[in-house]
């Protein structure tokens, strides 16, 4: 859980669901019992000392209208689908919380050198170009054969790697309805095989907050 400049200000850390408590927890003890309040998706934690953290919702939660119904959301064990790309790569995954249900990894061949000018250069970008589509195209054959078919029991569509890669392959029309469940979050994996998918699982589900710390005293 490294914490990083938040936009806006404050830190951000994400935590994920099986140490939400203990983050809960060490917050009260360093700050004082906060006064928990609701703002749509998010709940707002302000502690004695002036300290506030803003607990945002994991992509798929449903919305709650008080704070017990929002932790017991943040933590519970959703499907969700899960698609990486990058370069020629792709993983796509099924789960239910951290369970890995289903998963298929796969890895085509994409020229990556560059070419001498000229018309080389040009047949190089023409060869690259249709050998980036042929992946990207077979990579959706996969995301048709595990996620389509849950599409209506999934609630979010969790992508990551390289957002060009991961477009290329959602701009099929046949995961129109994939598309429609995409969350904003977008993680940062390297080349994603069976390893990283299962990484990136806990990171899919995680609880992001903000946090602000306390005014230094005068």
């Amino acid at each position: 859980m490294r914490a990083r400049p938040a936009a806006g200000g404050g830190r951000r850390v994400d935590v994920v669901p099986g140490r939400l408590t203990r983050w809960l927890d060490n917050f009260t003890a360093r700050h004082g019992p906060p006064l928990q309040t609701m703002r749509g998706y998010e709940m707002r934690l302000e502690a004695p000392d002036g300290a506030v953290a803003e607990l945002h919702a994991p992509p798929g939660a449903p919305l709650a209208g008080d704070p017990e119904s929002f932790l017991a959301a943040a933590v519970a064990p959703r499907p969700l689908g899960l698609l990486l790309a990058r370069k020629s790569a792709v993983a796509v995954g099924y789960a239910i919380g951290d369970d890995l249900r289903e998963s298929k990894v796969d890895r085509s061949y994409v020229q990556s050198r560059t070419a001498a000018g000229g018309w080389s250069q040009q047949r190089f970008a023409r060869r690259r170009g249709n050998q980036a589509k042929a992946a990207a195209g077979g990579a959706a054959d996969i995301a048709v054969r595990l996620l389509l078919p849950r599409a209506r029991e999934l609630t979010t569509l969790v992508t990551g790697g390289d957002r060009a890669a991961v477009d290329a392959i959602l701009a099929d029309r046949r995961l129109a309805p994939l598309l429609e469940l995409r969350a904003e979050r977008f993680l940062d994996v390297p080349e994603p095989r069976q390893t990283v998918l299962e990484a990136a699982l806990p990171e899919a589900r995680a609880i992001t907050i903000v946090i602000h710390d306390p005014a230094p005293e005068s």
